[in-house]
C-alpha cells in the first residue's frame, strides 16, 4: 500500500514539474537582402504608365523567421514617403519618372515585435529623352541630425557621401551658420570632407551639401543641424 501510494505521488509531482516549462521567445527576424533596382541603379525596365510615372518591381531575398515586410521608398527630391507592407518578396510600386529614390525592407516576424530593417539603396526612375542624371543628393554621416557634439580646440569636420549614377561628380558645396538658411562656407569642394571648421560652444548649427555633377545638375542634401557643447 505506501509503494502504491509512493508512486502516485511521485507521478504527481513529476507531472506538475513538467508543467511549467518557460517560455521560449518567439525568434527574431533576418535583415532582408535587396536585390532589384540594384544600388545606385538607373531604372530602365519599369512599366510605363504615362510620360510622369511608371510601374517599378522591388525584389529582395526572404529573410529568415519574417512572415512579413514593410518597404520604404522615399523621393529625393521632395523628401515624401511611402511606406507599404506585404508578405512576399516583392512590391509593384508607382512612382514619379525621372525622379531619384531610396528603398528599404524591414522584417516583420509574427509573434514578436523585434524588427530587422535592410540596407538602403538608391535607384533613379528613369524617364523619356533623359541623357544624363543629376547626382543623388549628398548623404550627410557627421554630425548627423539633431547630434550634439564636444567640439575641441573650436573646430568640427564636416563628411558626407556622394553618388551618383553617371559616376561624374566633380564637387561640393557646403553651406553652414547658425540659421536655418546657412550661408555658403566653401564652394567648389573637391572631397566629401571639409576640416577644422571654425564653430563656437553652447550654438545650434545647420549645414547642408549641394552635389555637381560634370553637366551642371545639381543636388541637395537638405538642411540638417547639429548642437554644440
Amino acid at each position: 500500500m505506501k509503494q502504491a501510494i509512493f508512486a502516485l505521488l511521485s507521478m504527481i509531482i513529476l507531472t506538475g514539474c513538467g508543467g511549467h516549462k518557460g517560455n521560449t521567445p518567439a525568434p527574431a527576424p533576418g535583415k532582408a537582402a535587396l536585390l532589384a533596382p540594384a544600388q545606385n541603379e538607373v531604372c530602365t525596365q519599369g512599366t510605363v504608365i504615362s510620360a510622369s510615372q511608371s510601374t517599378v518591381t522591388l525584389k529582395w531575398a526572404a529573410a529568415a523567421n519574417a512572415t512579413g515586410y514593410e518597404i520604404k521608398i522615399k523621393n529625393l527630391e521632395d523628401g515624401t514617403t511611402i511606406s507599404q507592407t506585404t508578405g512576399n518578396t516583392q512590391f509593384d510600386a508607382t512612382l514619379k519618372r525621372n525622379t531619384p529614390y531610396s528603398w528599404s525592407v524591414t522584417s516583420k516576424a509574427a509573434n514578436t515585435t523585434t524588427t530587422t530593417q535592410s540596407d538602403i539603396w538608391k535607384f533613379y526612375n528613369s524617364g523619356p529623352a533623359v541623357v544624363n542624371y543629376a547626382p543623388f543628393p549628398a548623404e550627410i554621416l557627421a554630425p548627423a541630425m539633431n547630434q550634439t557634439i564636444t567640439i575641441s580646440n573650436g573646430k568640427v569636420t564636416l563628411s558626407w557621401n556622394g553618388s551618383d549614377v553617371d559616376n561624374d561628380i566633380v564637387n561640393y558645396d557646403i553651406y553652414l551658420g547658425d540659421s536655418s538658411s546657412p550661408a555658403l562656407l566653401q564652394g567648389k569642394v573637391l572631397e566629401s570632407t571639409l576640416k577644422d571648421v571654425s564653430v563656437s560652444v553652447g550654438k545650434t548649427y545647420y549645414w547642408k551639401v549641394i552635389t555637381r555633377d560634370s553637366k551642371g545638375n545639381i543636388s541637395d542634401s537638405g538642411i540638417y543641424q547639429f548642437t554644440t557643447k
